[in-house]
């Protein structure tokens, strides 16, 4: 597994009645993968997993891997609320052929580091497929330490970590203790250069499912040095990747791809359309957005 580079976290598309909608599912891969993506994650937040049946995922593993031909990864999140949930899920996805998972401490419960320490290694210990720890304290309640980081480092494919504690200086932490021992993915879009200048060598974003080339040009000009180019770039797009960090990152960077023309903005519910001052607001900004859109240079 190369982890260096855009890893989308893909949102699923569904039709007017709800059902999965494979074609713009496809059509917005088919973006990322011409715009220069390293990989595809699925099955995370903004891919609504949790609305999601088993068979569906499965669907949309299978739409990816065509899509995908075997020109970067695919990655399956794994947030399962017990130990065997995820092992059954980390079964089941080696079966279908994914390239790697993405892990999750336990949903729900919160454990102590005893706990979750145990639940990782039991996870990431079933599979020889590479795996990436999501590491999201703020969101998910469950900080994974360094300490804890210290015992996975002995599962050899347990290989990177979505580096989404939202502490910039988590990432030079991390070198300092291991290394290369782990590749660090930043997993918040609105730090996501600061954390690559430090030392990331990867960004496993959201803003990107809308804005594939803008994504991977501030990730392609930050390694070759060009960093007045690449901070010209991210300063435009700041405004988009705070939706990122907002409850409803769901329903906005849909609405997003939706006016891009990379998919549509129909969610699940719970999750409802955008409707009044909320939507003319977000429909504002992401239009400003557009109509400011940067030259890209070559890169």
């Amino acid at each position: 597994m190369n982890w260096n580079g855009i890893f989308p976290a893909v949102t699923t598309k569904f039709k007017p009645d709800f059902s999965l909608d494979i074609d713009n599912f496809q059509k917005n891969l088919e973006a990322q993968i011409e715009a220069g993506v390293s990989g595809l994650v699925l099955g995370g937040t903004l891919g609504e997993a949790s609305v999601l049946t088993d068979e569906e995922k499965v669907r949309l593993i299978r739409a990816a891997q065509e899509t995908a031909d075997g020109k970067v990864p695919i990655l399956l999140n794994i947030a399962s609320q017990t130990t065997q949930a995820a092992l059954d899920q980390i079964s089941a996805g080696a079966k279908i052929g994914v390239d790697g998972f993405m892990l999750l401490p336990p949903m729900r419960y919160a454990p102590d580091e005893r706990e979750a320490l145990e639940y990782l290694m039991t996870v990431a210990g079933s599979t020889d497929l590479p795996v990436m720890i999501y590491n999201n304290p703020v969101d998910y309640k469950t900080m994974v330490t360094l300490d804890m980081f210290e015992q996975l480092a002995s599962l050899p494919n347990v290989q990177a970590v979505k580096e989404s504690t939202r502490d910039v200086t988590n990432v030079t932490r991390m070198i300092n203790r291991f290394g290369t021992s782990f590749s660090i993915l930043c997993g918040v879009d609105t730090i996501a250069m600061e954390s690559l200048v430090m030392g990331a060598c990867g960004w496993v974003a959201g803003l990107v499912c809308a804005f594939p080339r803008e994504t991977v040009a501030i990730y392609r000009l930050t390694g070759e040095g060009r960093l007045d180019e690449a901070r010209k770039i991210f300063r435009w797009f700041l405004p988009l990747l705070e939706l990122d960090i907002h409850p409803k990152l769901v329903q906005y960077i849909k609405f997003a791809e939706m006016m891009t023309g990379l998919g549509t903005e129909t969610t699940r519910p719970p999750r409802l359309a955008l409707v009044g001052e909320e939507r003319s607001r977000i429909e504002a900004l992401i239009r400003e957005s557009i109509n400011n859109r940067p030259v890209l240079p070559k890169f």
